[in-house]
């Protein structure tokens, strides 16, 4: 019942997205660029489905750490609970912070700013490796001796706020902004403009800012995204290209001490021309054609059966055998991976849809239907070259 009641969230937030796109085009206002969301929504989609792996061995890790090194055993009551909300939004901010200001934890956070737009499909660019992150962070609250229920519960909640923070469609909120992590507040933390930059960390309570010192009221629109915009749309890029930054920067290093240094600096630290370097590596860029309404309905096709397949797989996950689960899974990341590189127009996804194609044959219920496909697959091998160049110049119009 828990993972069933998990995945009535999927169709919950697009319901709120599309009230936020319908309520900003009444307003006159262009706060959703095709490309951006396909690209947030694809991240989001990901940790998603990796957390249906994950959200156990998290309750796991919670639950042995207080019954092995709690400190003490704390009882469900009111006070309990406003602590543990307290401690663990306290919590958040120094992760947050940290996840700025230290390079091996901004390698995990910066995919959540790589937006260059503000609305709530930005919310959903959260990584398993930044939920690993602030789970060591929140480690401290099962050793002070909080149960694994409590924190579950917790960081439930604690999860669902921040969706409602991440719109240009609301305002100020009066008295609420000296309180709560608002709209206003979270936008300026979004922003790359430098009277904004490093600050607002808070999730829910804003009170920690303003000990902390750092506090910064919205004064202007911002400008979103990162001080150097990543420009690239391709789903492995955004999730790695820091890491490698790292790499690089470490390769270049010439003792440990000077490693540790930059793997525990802040990132302005690192060579921007290694950025650079990386992309003229690994991003082979062409000159991008027109994306048609073709286009762009095979991607949203594509992204719509997707979230559909992932809230089937959430829904009845405890009902799939593991095997199934599996090839659903590389199914889904594949999409992924591809929708990425359709944005990029990138020419080897046709092989993306071969293996995905490939895939499919194992989830045929039927003899007679997994003959079928294997048999259209097998077409499409003896005919490889030619399928994928008309392939091609249906979804991008070139000519190979």
């Amino acid at each position: 019942m828990h993972t069933q009641l998990l995945a009535y969230a999927i169709p919950l937030f697009i319901v709120l997205m599309l009230a936020e796109w319908l309520i900003a085009r009444k307003q006159g206002r262009k706060l959703y660029n095709f490309k951006d969301t396909i690209a947030n929504l694809n991240v989001g989609i990901a940790e998603r489905l990796i957390d249906c792996f994950t959200v156990g061995l998290f309750y796991f890790f919670y639950d042995y750490l207080q019954k092995h090194l709690g400190l003490f055993t704390i009882q469900s009551s009111l006070l309990s609970w406003v602590a543990l909300f307290l401690l663990t939004d306290l919590l958040w901010y120094w992760y947050h912070r940290l996840g700025h200001e230290v390079n091996v934890l901004w390698s995990v956070h910066i995919v959540h700013h790589q937006s260059e737009e503000f609305n709530f499909t930005v919310s959903a660019r959260i990584t398993i490796f930044q939920a690993i992150a602030r789970t060591f962070f929140w480690s401290v609250l099962p050793v002070i001796g909080f149960s694994a229920d409590m924190i579950t519960v917790v960081l439930l909640i604690h999860g669902i706020y921040p969706f409602f923070t991440h719109t240009r469609t609301i305002g100020k909120l009066g008295f609420l902004e000296y309180i709560l992590v608002t709209p206003s507040h979270h936008r300026v933390h979004h922003a790359c403009n430098e009277q904004y930059l490093d600050k607002n960390y808070s999730d829910m309570f804003i009170i920690w800012d303003k000990i902390f010192g750092t506090f910064a009221e919205e004064v202007e629109e911002p400008i979103y995204g990162l001080t150097k915009p990543l420009k690239s749309y391709s789903f492995l890029w955004q999730h790695f290209h820091f890491m490698l930054e790292l790499w690089y920067a470490c390769r270049q290093a010439d003792s440990w001490k000077e490693k540790i240094k930059i793997l525990f600096g802040k990132p302005e630290k690192i060579d921007p021309a290694i950025r650079a370097m990386l992309e003229e590596k690994f991003l082979v860029r062409k000159k991008e054609t027109v994306a048609s309404g073709r286009f762009r309905t095979y991607v949203s096709v594509q992204l719509v059966l997707t979230l559909v397949g992932l809230f089937g797989f959430i829904y009845y996950q405890a009902h799939i055998a593991w095997t199934t689960q599996a090839i659903l899974s590389c199914i889904i990341l594949i999409t992924l991976i591809n929708c990425g590189a359709l944005l990029e127009q990138k020419r080897w996804i046709f092989y993306l849809e071969y293996a995905r194609l490939c895939l499919l044959i194992l989830l045929m219920p039927t003899l007679a239907s997994s003959i079928v496909l294997a048999s259209f697959i097998g077409i499409i091998s003896l005919f490889f070259k030619t399928f994928h160049h008309q392939y091609l110049r249906l979804l991008y119009g070139i000519q190979v």
